[in-house]
């Protein structure tokens, strides 16, 4: 049998928090290493090949950059574009795993509140 839990269960006086989404948690991880490497948007863009304004939007989470632009910045960045990505992975499997019930040895259907 089945089990249905729900995601992010929410008492009604308060909104639920919206899980992140993997072009945020990229952005965030490039904006990272981009400033701990002391470069600017120009210096960093410029490398790639993109716009400053282009980086911006995908360091802000608000676009989705194609592989080989994500591969282009990562290598702006002297970054290894599967290291890159499973550091991503890791950032949003944590954030899961904060809201998420215990589950062993059951089938759950896990269904967004």
């Amino acid at each position: 049998m089945t089990e249905i839990v729900r995601l992010h269960p929410v008492p009604s006086h308060r909104s639920p928090d919206p899980e992140p989404l993997w072009r945020e948690v990229l952005g965030r991880r490039l904006r990272a290493r981009r400033v701990r490497r002391g470069e600017t948007l120009a210096d960093t863009a410029e490398r790639a090949g993109i716009s400053p304004q282009y980086l911006s939007e995908i360091e802000r989470g608000l676009k989705d950059p194609s592989s080989e632009v994500l591969a282009a910045v990562a290598g702006a960045l002297q970054a290894r574009l599967l290291d890159l990505t499973t550091q991503v992975a890791i950032d949003l499997r944590r954030s899961d795993l904060a809201d998420s019930p215990e589950v062993s040895g059951r089938t759950v259907l896990m269904i967004a509140a």
